[in-house]
């Protein structure tokens, strides 16, 4: 009985080093996505990081043809588009852990009567892509969070709003 017990023990701890090499696997792998988006007949291409953090801008050589209005607006909407497009990347990339995820027992199913924690867990809220001071973000009803936000930058930019 003792043999079979570390035979299962084994099994186990090989299925979770399994699992943890391909948890670092998918981590390594999202750490190196990008993603590239063009706007204005590709006068302007943005590319963000897995994190959707703009690090890099190209401006093609016609780029006076437009105004500082037309190019500040196709910037914010190219960063926008290319955040989203990895973040799907990512989603994409998690999409096997997540299934595997699904298939295991629930806490509540291994042990009668204890609660599901995941129907318990909060939902976090969409984040905003609304500029500064406009009508959705004026909404916002928690005042310290804008400011705790400007106190806490720190820049080689200046910051327009303070």
């Amino acid at each position: 009985m003792n043999e079979r017990l570390r035979a299962d023990a084994a099994m186990m701890l090989e299925a979770m080093t399994e699992q943890m090499q391909g948890v670092a696997r998918i981590h390594r792998d999202r750490a190196r996505l990008m993603a590239t988006v063009t706007a204005c007949d590709k006068r302007i291409a943005v590319t963000v990081n897995a994190d959707g953090i703009l690090i890099e801008t190209r401006f093609a050589d016609d780029i006076g043809d437009l105004s500082y209005s037309e190019i500040a607006a196709a910037i914010t909407e190219a960063v926008q588009g290319a955040a989203k497009k990895v973040s799907e990347q990512g989603r994409l990339l998690m999409e096997p852990l997540r299934e595997h995820k699904a298939r295991l027992p629930h806490l509540s199913e291994l042990i009668g009567g204890m609660p599901d924690i995941t129907s318990m867990m909060p939902v976090p809220p969409v984040v905003s892509t609304a500029p500064p001071n406009s009508p959705e973000r004026r909404d916002d009803t928690d005042a310290e969070f804008g400011a705790a936000q400007r106190r806490g930058r720190r820049s080689l930019v200046s910051d327009l709003d303070e």
